[in-house]
């Protein structure tokens, strides 16, 4: 059965001009995206959005004002459905109690767990669409550096 995928996720940019990204190890595969995740039954974009940011970053977020929507065909990367993300521009209400890595796939732990997740900044000017695993995500960082990397 193909359905749409509604997905939502947060771009929290600090005062360096950095942006927060995931980098993740689920389903056997290894990928960098923007924190959020799948909108859930009966949940609206913002309710879900602050819901992937506790459960991902134990973290109380405002949302500052839409960024994008998927305006193009994307399919799963794991499973038939289609993909609709919408990225909201994000701030944190409190002080972040987040451990930041400095490298990619820098996981605390054995490395055994199912889902892995670790967490750090990239300068908005140096960041590439190869540096994100999903072509939504990609289209975000062209968008990102647009409008940020000259600040």
């Amino acid at each position: 059965m193909t359905y749409i995928n509604v997905r939502v996720y947060g771009l929290l940019i600090n005062d360096a001009n950095q942006v927060l990204l995931s980098d993740e190890r689920e389903y056997g595969m290894e990928f960098i995206k923007f924190p959020g995740g799948g909108l859930e039954y009966g949940e609206g974009l913002i309710d879900g959005l602050k819901r992937e940011f506790m459960e991902e970053c134990a973290m109380e977020i405002d949302v500052i004002s839409h960024f994008y929507t998927t305006d193009f065909f994307v399919k799963s990367a794991f499973n038939d459905s289609q993909i609709m993300s919408v990225y909201y521009l994000v701030k944190n209400s409190a002080p972040m109690n987040l451990v930041i890595k400095t490298r990619a796939f820098d996981f605390d732990g054995d490395g055994k767990a199912d889902i892995l997740q670790s967490f750090r900044w990239a300068d908005i000017s140096q960041l590439k669409a190869e540096d994100v695993t999903f072509p939504t995500d990609k289209k975000v960082v062209e968008l990102l550096r647009e409008q940020y990397a000259g600040q």
